[in-house]
C-alpha cells in the first residue's frame, strides 16, 4: 500500500510588508503572522511548512523568515517540528487590567475553563496574609490552591486566602466556576483592589504543575480585594506561564 502524502499547508493569510518601512521586515512578518493567529485566520494545529517554502511563497529572504518565526517560537505562538515544518500552538492569553476573574476572562475569549482543585483548608494567617486581610496574625482563614488550564493545557497556579465565614462553596462549585462569581452568589460586592505584577523563575513544584521546565518565567500577581466598605474580601497570590498568557494595560496620558 502506498504511503498517503501529508494533507497540503493551509493557505498563509495576506501577510504583506512595506518594504520602504524602516520597521524590519522580521519584525512586521512576526506582527503579521500574530495577528492572523490571533485573529484566528492561522488556528492551533496551522502548519506554515519549512523557512524554505515560507520564505518562497512569501517572496522574502530566509533569514527574515527564520528570525520572524523565532521570535514568535520564542512567544509560544508557533513550534517548530522535525520532518513537518512550522505549526501555531496556540494564541496568549491575554488578560485586561481589570478587576475580573481568570475564569470570566477565560470564557469572554471564548476558551472553556477548567479548574482542578488542589487545597481547600482552614489555616492560621501569617504574617504577610494577615498584614493584606486585615486581621491579627495567626486569625483562622480559608486557603484554596486551584489549577486552572484551556485549551487542554495549565495556564495558571492559583492561590487564595478569605477570611472564615465569607464563602461556603463546596470543591465542586470551586471546580465548576471562577471564584468572584461565587463571591458576587455569596451576597460579596467586589468593589476595587489593589494588584502588584512581577515576574520570576519557576520552582520545581510549580514547574511540574504548569508543565513547564525548572526555572522558567512564570508572571506573578497578587491582588488584595476590597468591597465597598473598604473591608478586605480576599488576598490572591496568582502564578502564570509567561509563554502562555500576559496582562494587558491601558494608560491614560497626563500632562
Amino acid at each position: 500500500m502506498s504511503a498517503q502524502a501529508p494533507p497540503p499547508h493551509p493557505p498563509v493569510p495576506e501577510l504583506s510588508v512595506d518594504r520602504g518601512s524602516p520597521v524590519p521586515l522580521y519584525f512586521q512578518l512576526a506582527r503579521r503572522l500574530e495577528a492572523a493567529i490571533e485573529g484566528g485566520a492561522l488556528p492551533p494545529g496551522s502548519l506554515l511548512g519549512n523557512e524554505i517554502d515560507l520564505a518562497t511563497r512569501l517572496g522574502l529572504s530566509r533569514p527574515t523568515v527564520r528570525q520572524a518565526i523565532q521570535s514568535l517560537v520564542d512567544k509560544g505562538l508557533l513550534v517548530r517540528r522535525r520532518g513537518v515544518g512550522t505549526q501555531v500552538v496556540h494564541s496568549r492569553v491575554r488578560r485586561p487590567a481589570a478587576l475580573s476573574s481568570l475564569h470570566d476572562d477565560l470564557e469572554a475569549s471564548g476558551l472553556r475553563p477548567e479548574t482542578r482543585l488542589l487545597v481547600d483548608r482552614l489555616e492560621p494567617a501569617r504574617a504577610e496574609v494577615a498584614a493584606a486581610l486585615g486581621l491579627p496574625e495567626g486569625t483562622e482563614v480559608r486557603y484554596l490552591e486551584r489549577l486552572r488550564s484551556a485549551r487542554g493545557e495549565p495556564l495558571a497556579y492559583l492561590r487564595n486566602h478569605l477570611p472564615v465565614g465569607l464563602l461556603d462553596a463546596d470543591a465542586e462549585q470551586l471546580e465548576a466556576t471562577g471564584l468572584y462569581r461565587l463571591l458576587r452568589a455569596a451576597g460579596t460586592t467586589l468593589h476595587s483592589a489593589r494588584q502588584t505584577v512581577g515576574a520570576r523563575a519557576a520552582a520545581p513544584g510549580e514547574a511540574a504543575a504548569l508543565d513547564e521546565p525548572e526555572g522558567a518565567p512564570l508572571l506573578t500577581m497578587e491582588r488584595t480585594t476590597f468591597d465597598p466598605t473598604g473591608r478586605t474580601v480576599e488576598f490572591a497570590s496568582h502564578l502564570y506561564r509567561a509563554s502562555r498568557y500576559s496582562f494587558e494595560f491601558q494608560l491614560l496620558v497626563r500632562g
